[in-house]
């Protein structure tokens, strides 16, 4: 444990320092890499400049559609870290039996999350992009957040040392005490858990912050479930369980994840992602789900980001989508000179 806890804080110190010196190269690396992203990510709906009707999927979504985000009187009233939450946040059911929504929540289904899909650090660089459309630059300070998200770490592990030592003396301590009962009395007495109750609830808690901790640093610059498989799912499931369902897939398809934003059924919907108009025909269930789940980990490039589905609402969509088989389209008779 003390050599592990030696490396956490050797990392943290190497970290901070490379950090520091490289620092003032950063802002044109990741203004460049935050126009990639745009770029490969966002340029689809809100267009190169950030103008309505720019990009080429704009016209074809739903209301409400993107905002001009070169429009600096509007997209200044947002600090940095509101345009972060927008694009890093978890979505919400908009249907009117659905989630609570607060008044200063942003809810519009059409513009996905992804949290679940780019590091912190990524959307940063979006955000700072962003920034530029409309003639401003990023005040939030990203250096200074990777820096705290690496001092965490080393706090938490610092806790969760001191609790572990706590817990063992404490534990060796009701041991001993039994061992002491046990020679007086001339038989077996198990150990009093309960004098160590409060030692060990301790630890598991400062292990559980060490992880959040560790997590945090890493998705600073990792990407979320990156590597990550999703299982195959069992949906074997009865007749009407499998309508009933797909009726919930039905509303959190447009009403929480948006797929309307990026796909067509029929005649509404956009243009980035296939029609899915025959999904049930041409698209496999267990390949649905793990889809839906974590494109990136079947596509790594896929523009489709992970929207965060629970397991239940990853089964609804794929049921509902299953429900989908519109005949297939006759091709058009060529007209013949009379």
């Amino acid at each position: 444990m003390k050599a592990a806890r030696l490396q956490v804080i050797g990392t943290v110190a190497g970290l901070i320092g490379v950090w520091a010196m490289t620092a003032g190269g950063c802002a044109n690396e990741q203004q460049k890499r935050g126009q990639e992203l745009y770029a490969h990510y966002c340029m689809h709906c809100h267009g190169e400049s950030g103008r309505q009707n720019e990009g080429f999927n704009w016209s074809s979504m739903p209301d409400p559609k993107p905002k001009d985000l070169s429009n600096k009187s509007e997209m200044g009233t947002f600090k940095d870290e509101d345009i972060f939450n927008t694009i890093s946040r978890d979505m919400k059911d908009t249907s009117p039996d659905g989630d609570k929504i607060g008044d200063d929540e942003f809810a519009v289904p059409t513009m996905p999350t992804f949290k679940y899909t780019l590091s912190e650090d990524e959307i940063w660089a979006i955000v700072g992009y962003v920034r530029t459309l409309h003639g401003m630059k990023l005040e939030f300070k990203v250096e200074e957040r990777k820096k705290e998200l690496a001092e965490g770490l080393k706090a938490a592990q610092d806790k969760f040392d001191q609790a572990k030592q706590a817990y063992e003396a404490a534990e060796k301590k009701a041991s001993e005490e039994a061992e002491k009962k046990s020679a007086e009395l001339k038989k077996d007495v198990e150990v009093d858990e309960s004098a160590y109750a409060k030692e060990q609830a301790a630890m598991a808690q400062a292990k559980k912050e060490l992880d959040a901790a560790q997590v945090a640093l890493n998705n600073f610059s990792t990407r979320p479930g990156k590597g990550t498989s999703v299982p195959r799912p069992d949906l074997t499931m009865k007749p009407e369980q499998a309508a009933a369902l797909a009726e919930v897939g039905k509303k959190l398809y447009s009403n929480k994840y948006g797929c309307n934003g990026c796909h067509s059924i029929g005649e509404e919907g956009g243009k980035v992602g296939p029609a899915l108009d025959r999904a049930g025909f041409r698209l496999n269930g267990t390949w649905v789900y793990r889809w839906v789940k974590n494109p990136q980990a079947m596509k790594p490039e896929t523009r489709m980001p992970a929207l965060g589905l629970s397991d239940a609402d990853a089964k609804a969509v794929t049921m509902y989508l299953n429900t989908l088989r519109a005949p297939k389209a006759e091709p058009p008779v060529e007209k013949t000179a009379s």
